[in-house]
């Protein structure tokens, strides 16, 4: 009987080994595609008003080791965040990657938006306006996407939103961006804040579509003791890319949200 404990015993560690190398043999064949979405709150730390921290956002980036940000909650040309100052562009020169800033409303002199930064060459660029619910306040809102080839002759379609606050404009916006997306011809991963937490209709729109990666407890708002998931990383199609890791960064000082990383192997 002990001998046929033990044999069950080697067998699965050897098949718990095996898989461990089946793994890192997919890992090595395929590249990996580093994924971060972040809100950046103005690069306003919400211990201190009124203050400007752009290297504290780029820092975050930079330990990422991202290969494509998007974010949320940019400021260009504001009294608030410095008349002359892009910080979309700044944060392209300090994490060295390519930008890309998309306004969704004028502010404060300057303007407001969603952008993305780029390791890669930037190809193309586009942006879409989103829909507001008739007869409801609120304020503009706006999907940016890049085209980019990590690998060599491989395409793929990268966006940033940030969804409005009103649940009915959500679902309008959920709907605008899904039928976008289906049109391209490219695969496509979407990256934003989208201020409605799973089990939503809105975000059931999504997942009709798209593949939405997640962690149990994947909270992102507040930072200190989250408590709820608002900050997505979307793909499709889904046989293109595969999570190979998915994490939330626990930085509690630079924004109000805390950042999504995801690796994909592709």
């Amino acid at each position: 009987m002990k001998n046929i404990h033990l044999s069950l015993v080697l067998l699965v560690l050897f098949s718990l080994f095996s898989l461990e190398i089946i793994h890192a043999q997919e890992a090595k064949e395929k590249k990996i595609l580093k994924v971060l979405t972040y809100n950046v709150h103005h690069a306003n730390p919400p211990s201190k008003e009124g203050f400007i921290d752009l290297p504290a956002i780029a820092k975050v980036i930079k330990q990422s080791g991202a290969d494509l940000v998007a974010l949320q909650e940019i400021d260009v040309d504001t009294e608030r965040s410095g008349k002359g100052i892009n910080q979309a562009a700044e944060l392209g020169r300090m994490t060295g990657m390519n930008h890309f800033f998309v306004k969704g409303i004028n502010y404060e002199g300057g303007e407001y938006g969603i952008a993305i930064l780029s390791r890669f060459k930037i190809l193309e660029k586009d942006s879409l306006r989103l829909p507001m619910k008739d007869g409801v306040r609120g304020e503009p809102r706006v999907l940016a996407l890049t085209t980019i080839s990590p690998t060599k002759g491989k395409k793929i379609v990268f966006a940033s939103t940030h969804l409005d606050l009103n649940p009915e404009t959500r679902i309008l916006q959920a709907e605008a961006i899904t039928n976008y997306l289906k049109q391209l011809k490219y695969p496509a991963i979407l990256g934003g804040d989208f201020n409605a937490i799973p089990g939503t209709a809105e975000i059931d729109i999504f997942d009709q579509y798209l593949t939405r990666s997640s962690v149990p407890n994947g909270f992102t708002i507040p930072v200190t003791n989250p408590q709820r998931e608002i900050d997505f990383i979307m793909f499709k199609p889904k046989s293109r890319f595969k999570v190979h890791k998915h994490l939330i960064i626990d930085e509690q000082y630079a924004s109000d949200h805390l950042p999504v990383y995801v690796e994909f192997l592709y």
